[in-house]
């Protein structure tokens, strides 16, 4: 307690300081210093998150030929390791309990586990089942799928960039669906259930790595049993796989935790309109993989429907820059 206190004392009188160093040079130069340097470290940690993110479908298919349920399980119990002893290193046993005092969190939280872990589950499914593209396609209109869910259940404001750019969104999953003539089941489900997620996430006000401690403590259990039974029957990773893969595996906790870890460092540090623009450099990277890396088949007409889309999300982004600025300029004012 003794030491917490000096700290707390320290970056108060620190700030103090800093404060008036500010005021002393007229509050213009040490500022602009400080943004550009938060700018610039927030969009380190934005690239970052988003070039691991594009890469994973090369982690998950080096995972073969272990059975894509046994990756899942280990996955929701090794997350839920890695987050629980970060969490207890960031926010101490008293900060973990604090949040899920509030009335029917632990409800919420269980209820928003379900869908990430569905979420997790298709996807990793699809890239060991060679779908990699119709995951990018999940993950372009995903953003455009919680614009909706804010229009529908949050009353958000619906504009004609916005109206625009789900329409052009339609448009593409129309032509795979006509040129297929099957609905791309893959896509939707990953857009949906992340778009669901983020919706129930609206309203929890707790750090990144929290939420996702909240979100997988309670599935860690139920899969840790599974993972016990289907090793015992032969079914899971052991005996499966290579040493190097064993390996892979037991950090697979640590590989989800990360880019989200700095994915919520951008996002106190860059606008929400730039971490919007960047999160759609990892379903490109992953379309480049999918192509040109794992060899799926990809021809004109799909070519055509993710220009429609990538359309429509110049339309969401250039809206969405317009929208800031007005905001920034309206504050400003």
């Amino acid at each position: 307690m003794e030491k917490q206190a000096q700290c707390l004392l320290f970056h108060f009188l620190n700030g103090i300081m800093v404060h008036v160093r500010i005021k002393e040079t007229g509050g213009t130069i040490v500022d602009r210093e400080a943004e550009k340097k938060k700018y610039r470290t927030g969009l380190i940690c934005s690239l970052s998150c988003s070039v691991l993110w594009g890469v994973l479908p090369i982690y998950w298919q080096a995972l073969r030929p272990i059975e894509s349920s046994a990756i899942i399980f280990y996955r929701i119990f090794l997350v839920g390791v890695v987050c629980f002893f970060a969490a207890l290193k960031l926010y101490g046993w008293e900060g973990i309990k604090e949040p899920l005092r509030e009335k029917g969190a632990k409800l919420k939280y269980f209820a928003a586990g379900l869908l990430i872990t569905a979420n997790w589950s298709i996807y990793i499914w699809a890239v060991n089942a060679d779908h990699v593209i119709q995951t990018c396609i999940g993950y372009y209109i995903e953003p455009l799928m919680v614009c909706v869910f804010g229009i529908v259940f949050f009353k958000e404001k619906l504009t004609r960039h916005k109206l625009a750019a789900f329409a052009l969104a339609c448009g593409g999953v129309i032509i795979v669906l006509l040129h297929f003539m099957e609905v791309p089941v893959i896509a939707l489900s990953l857009a949906i259930t992340f778009a669901v997620y983020a919706a129930m996430k609206k309203s929890v006000q707790v750090p990144a790595m929290l939420s996702l401690l909240y979100e997988t403590m309670f599935l860690s259990p139920i899969a840790l049993v599974v993972i016990l039974f289907m090793e015992a029957r032969g079914q899971g990773a052991l005996g499966v796989g290579q040493p190097y893969q064993y390996v892979l595996l037991l950090i697979v906790g640590f590989c989800t935790a990360l880019p989200l870890g700095l994915f919520a460092a951008a996002a106190n540090k860059v606008p929400l309109v730039t971490l919007g623009i960047l999160e759609y450099i990892s379903p490109s990277i992953s379309l480049v993989i999918g192509i040109f890396l794992l060899g799926e088949p990809f021809d004109l007409i799909q070519l055509l429907a993710f220009v429609v889309i990538w359309i429509g999300l110049v339309f969401f982004t250039m809206g969405e820059y317009r929208e800031s600025r007005k905001k920034e300029q309206d504050a400003k004012e």
